[in-house]
């Protein structure tokens, strides 16, 4: 599981200037660009992925986020290895956290989306993959290290209230179901506010 170290040393976010959270492994990815001038970063996005899908661990997500997908190491492979996707960070089933895109930047995650009316939702979010699918639990771990992500992140970018973080399925209905049934919100809610650490 990732260890923070002080995160004043980094700003009372623990996110430093440049948009990369202190504790977290960097994966650059090249798949980002920059968000429109004088856009707030006020939306969370919380995702589901696993590849192949329903499996976990291995380096295929690494690699799709880098460009470096074989389509030939399995079937489903071949249809997605062209696409150019990222997100800034993903949590592992362990609580691994890894950054692949600035929070500063634009992570190319969302896809088609609408939120509250307001549509291009890359513009002005912050998505976050955690390992998993839409039917299985998720871990302890990966909620401990996703509620400290966000409180992080809603210090570092206080426009990110509880209101305003959304599964990928509230903001392009239709098209996309993570993080799924298995996502426990309640529990999720509660760690953010403190209600459920012990």
């Amino acid at each position: 599981m990732t260890e923070y170290a002080n995160p004043a040393r980094a700003g009372t976010s623990g996110i430093d200037a440049e948009g990369w959270l202190q504790g977290a492994q960097r994966h650059p990815s090249p798949n980002h660009d920059a968000r429109p001038p004088g856009v707030p970063i006020d939306l969370l996005v919380i995702h589901n992925i696993s590849l192949p899908p329903g499996e976990f661990a291995g380096h295929w997500i690494d690699d799709l986020f880098l460009n470096r997908l074989d389509p030939s190491a399995h079937p489903y492979f071949a249809a997605i290895a062209a696409i150019r996707v990222s997100a800034h960070l993903l949590i592992r089933r362990d609580g691994a956290l890894i950054q692949y895109v600035s929070c500063e930047r634009r992570a190319w995650h969302a896809g088609v989306s609408c939120f509250q009316e307001r549509e291009r939702c890359n513009d002005y979010s912050i998505g976050v993959e955690l390992e998993g699918s839409d039917g299985i639990p998720f871990t302890e771990a990966q909620y401990r290290v996703l509620a400290d992500c966000t409180r992080r992140l809603q210090a570092r970018y206080p426009a990110i209230t509880p209101a305003r973080i959304a599964g990928h399925s509230d903001i392009a209905p239709g098209r996309k179901t993570d993080p799924g049934p298995a996502f426990d919100w309640h529990r999720y809610r509660a760690l953010i506010s403190g209600a459920g650490l012990v």
